[in-house]
């Protein structure tokens, strides 16, 4: 664990000193951009707008921490009603809901105000959705200001939302792929939980000794059903030298031989016994059971895990394997928020709710709450911020080192994404949990996806 820290410590360095990338543009261009074309609300003025989160479509600590910072933003914005809501939708994970939800209440006229949607779905909020361009609300000075302050966004975070060179959204939570492991079934199957496995291969052999020893679960990889998108997924992928799609957004690849390697390495898992057929759902309330020795998942799930574990067996956390010798490239889950009102005073309440919910306050409740990354990583070295709860909790120390070498989880392009997104992970499914040919059934999903693909 005091490596681990130490490397969290250098990569904290090394990511607050990055430039910045990711997302689809910059938005730190010398011009100053546009200026705010929303007023501020009068003193006595009130508003009423309502906020759409999928987080807070979750029971436990997910509902408990926003209804807490709800609150705090009521006490302090006393004219602003905030009404929270959960996507509409009885999907198992309510991040699934979030676009058909919206649309639905377009359709009916009473669209969310503001809403927390996914990096996956970026293309078709700006373009479909018509989220409002940030700089053309209240101008990019203060847009960069609120990424600004006494602990500024990561660089790497801070322009996931952008869009052609503009920012459309605030980047809210995320998480990069953590493998957490039961060091209690390691050492039970005569493994080291001071040394977790570092590469793909090592995880099949320490998941079959923990099958064969144990009788318990060896390996669950949260990243390869259609209900867990393909965030993490587009990161096996890229770590393994290949890509989902063209770096234009052009053309479908994930038939290539490096996707196709990743869907076969986890067939064989499960051909073997070492990962059981689980859904996500399934799959992340049994290791929080203690019935599996590792999952690959998001922080977002830490805090169910953590519950899990106390006073049972021991929870641990280790960066994300590599295959082989290559360099492990992980991308980011979560999502961002976006103003959708046509309103001035709403978009105006809209982006004073952003702020509070983007601020050092929020995320130390956040972190503390839920297990998500804090975008404002200086809170981590802050004795007046998360210092002393980031060293109680080395859960946290691989997410933070990976923010070194992290890409932006890409969304697909045109009306149809949510189909090519959702066949190329049924086909994914498929093979590994089916036992379909990998290369033939991935090349079937990508033939089928590449007619939607919009025309270049």
């Amino acid at each position: 664990m005091k490596r681990i820290t130490a490397i969290a410590a250098l990569a904290l360095t090394t990511a607050l000193t990055l430039s910045a990338c990711g997302g689809l543009g910059s938005t730190t261009e010398d011009s100053a951009g546009p200026t705010a074309t929303i007023p501020e609300l009068g003193a006595d003025q009130k508003v009423s707008i309502v906020f759409e989160s999928y987080n807070y479509g979750l029971a436990g600590a997910w509902t408990d921490t926003f209804d807490a910072l709800l609150t705090e933003f009521r006490a302090k914005h006393p004219n602003i009603t905030v009404t929270a809501q959960k996507p509409q939708g009885n999907s198992p994970n309510p991040a699934t809901d979030t676009i058909s939800s919206i649309q639905n209440q377009m359709v009916a006229g009473t669209p969310p105000d503001v809403a927390q949607l996914g990096f996956s779905d970026l293309d078709f909020t700006v373009n479909q959705l018509q989220a409002k361009s940030l700089d053309g609300l209240v101008g990019k000075t203060e847009v960069q200001r609120n990424f600004d302050g006494t602990h500024p966004f990561a660089p790497r975070a801070r322009t996931l939302a952008d869009w052609n060179g503009a920012t459309y959204g605030v980047p809210f939570v995320f998480s990069t792929p953590v493998l957490y492991f039961n060091a209690s079934l390691f050492t039970e199957a005569g493994l080291d939980p001071a040394n977790p496995p570092s590469t793909w291969q090592q995880v099949a052999q320490a998941a079959s000794a923990i099958a064969q020893k144990t009788g318990k679960g060896g390996v669950y990889i949260d990243c390869l059903t259609k209900t867990a998108k393909d965030w993490c997924f587009q990161s096996m992928v890229r770590s393994n030298g290949g890509r989902v799609i063209s770096e234009d957004r052009h053309t479908l690849t994930y038939a290539d031989d490096a996707s196709v390697e990743v869907v076969g390495m986890a067939q064989d898992l499960v051909r073997t016994g070492a990962m059981p057929t689980l859904n996500q759902k399934q799959g992340y309330e049994a290791f929080g059971r203690g019935e599996i020795g590792m999952i690959l998942e998001t922080s977002a799930i830490q805090g169910t895990f953590v519950k899990g574990a106390e006073g049972k067996w021991d929870l641990r956390s280790a960066p994300m394997p590599s295959f082989g010798a290559k360099t492990t490239v992980p991308t980011n889950s979560g999502a961002s928020l976006y103003i959708l009102s046509n309103d001035p005073a709403k978009q105006r309440a809209s982006w004073e709710l952003i702020r509070f919910l983007t601020s050092e306050q929020a995320y130390v409740k956040i972190s503390q709450g839920i297990g998500y990354l804090p975008l404002r990583t200086g809170l981590l070295t802050d004795p007046n911020g998360l210092q002393e709860w980031s060293r109680r909790n080395p859960l946290l120390a691989p997410n933070v080192a990976q923010l070194a070498n992290m890409e932006p989880w890409i969304s697909m392009p045109g009306t149809n994404y949510l189909q090519i997104r959702d066949g190329m992970m049924d086909a994914v499914e498929a093979v590994i949990f089916q036992g379909k040919d990998p290369k033939s059934t991935l090349t079937a999903a990508q033939d089928q996806g590449r007619k939607l693909l919009p025309a270049a």
